[in-house]
């Protein structure tokens, strides 16, 4: 597996879960007395949506990269598998639908990941960045 290839079944995979979560939060609004679906399915189908599509700028970033292999490959593996865990928590919330903000109370456990997230997303996309920018200056 290679880091474009990786991006690109990562991209089909969560445009996928985007429109199964579609389907769930339509039925949900068709049900609601509101019209809403629950927070985190909406949630679930935006972040879904909008995961696929960063993870097509991340295949374009990789075929662009002149990066080893390697580390275009830890560096995507990076942003995709954080992409999908935090699709799952939002698609975990919303079956369980007992908040709308799943890090308010939050446990010293939870602040960790978060932190861990925000640095493997910022990171391997920096890594990506960087080989774009030096294969075209």
């Amino acid at each position: 597996m290679n880091a474009y290839s990786l991006a690109v079944l990562s991209a089909g995979t969560f445009f996928l879960t985007a429109l199964l979560c579609g389907v769930w939060k339509y039925v949900q609004m068709v049900d609601s007395e509101t019209g809403q679906a629950h927070f985190y399915v909406d949630t679930a189908h935006r972040a879904s949506l909008m995961y696929a599509f960063a993870c097509v700028l991340i295949a374009a970033f990789v075929n662009i990269s002149q990066l080893g292999a390697t580390l275009e490959l830890v560096a995507t593996a990076l942003l995709v598998i954080y992409f999908g865990i935090a699709i799952l928590t939002y698609i975990l919330q919303g079956f369980k639908a007992e908040t709308d903000n799943q890090v308010h109370r939050a446990s010293g456990a939870v602040r960790v990941f978060m932190w861990t997230l925000i640095g493997a997303e910022i990171g391997g996309f920096l890594i990506l960045f960087y080989g774009v920018i030096t294969a075209l200056l």
